[in-house]
């Protein structure tokens, strides 16, 4: 998928604050549409009935975490194919590395710049040949 194709983003965060920053950046800064879900399992029930173009996953969340809720998405082939982009404060280049190795198309730092947000993605994605 090519980011000029993006027309929908799953974004997986449970902080209220960084769910409406990025929301707010990715509506106001694209034309893409920003479907929230604050949790890993309201991610994969989301995930699977909206297919998104792509998801923003948090890492650290209460209950499953991101890489919990990663796996799950690889393993249902309705979102098996679905980039994801991981979001986290955790960026030591071992985490980093262990997330790309997990089959993430790319890490953003937290916090997140709102006025950089979409390019960052856009990036991500072109740099992984999406």
């Amino acid at each position: 998928m090519k980011t000029t194709e993006l027309k929908k983003i799953l974004l997986v965060e449970d902080d209220d604050n960084i769910r409406l920053i990025a929301r707010t950046s990715l509506e106001g800064l694209t034309s893409w549409k920003v479907v929230e879900a604050n949790s890993g399992l309201v991610a994969l029930n989301l995930a699977s009935t909206e297919l998104p173009d792509l998801i923003l996953l948090d890492i650290m969340m209460p209950g499953m975490d991101g890489p919990t809720t990663f796996n799950h998405l690889r393993d249902n082939a309705a979102t098996a194919g679905i980039p994801v982009i991981f979001m986290t404060a955790k960026v030591q280049t071992q985490e980093v590395e262990g997330y790309i190795k997990l089959g993430a198309a790319g890490v953003i730092t937290k916090p997140i710049d709102p006025m950089l947000l979409p390019e960052q993605i856009t990036g991500i994605l072109e740099a992984a040949g999406r």
